[in-house]
């Protein structure tokens, strides 16, 4: 598997986003679930595609910077029929590994209610639950995360309180 840097008007990752909120609006039963700002060519600081060994676009997921030191992830996706393969743990990886060499301190991300499976992948990779942020204040349906990405004390995580 390959995790490359894409435009965000890359073919592959186009097809990728849609299909993501083709998921997304049938987990939710609304196609306009979106809870906070939709990402864009304009915001998005970089996005990357992972390809399969025969070249075949898989996933995608990319960062939008919050401030100097914080990103947030938008749009990770992994087609259903290649998740449980590493393909998401490879593009967190790497837009990790992206922040790292930029200095950024922390990434924090949203997702929704409806999404248990992203929930427990995030967890299982050291996000933990934070209260919402942004556009995401009053979000009933929001679950947000977050994770120091650089040597920094764990403990120095805001904690949510009241969040399960």
């Amino acid at each position: 598997m390959i995790v490359r840097e894409a435009g965000w008007d890359d073919p592959a990752g186009s097809t990728l986003r849609d299909a993501q909120r083709a998921e997304i609006a049938e987990r939710y039963g609304s196609s306009d679930s979106e809870s906070g700002v939709p990402p864009s060519a304009a915001d998005i600081t970089v996005f990357f595609v992972a390809l399969d060994d025969d070249g075949i676009a898989v996933g995608c997921g990319g960062l939008r910077q919050l401030g100097e030191t914080e990103a947030e992830i938008k749009r990770m996706f992994v087609r259903p029929e290649n998740r449980g393969t590493g393909v998401s743990t490879a593009i967190l990886d790497r837009l990790e590994e992206y922040a790292r060499e930029r200095g950024l301190d922390r990434l924090v991300l949203e997702t929704g209610d409806r999404q248990p499976d992203a929930v427990r992948f995030y967890q299982r990779q050291g996000y933990t639950r934070i209260p919402n942020f942004g556009h995401y204040v009053d979000s009933a349906i929001s679950l947000c995360f977050g994770k120091p990405i650089i040597a920094a004390d764990p403990a120095s995580e805001v904690a949510c309180e009241g969040c399960e």
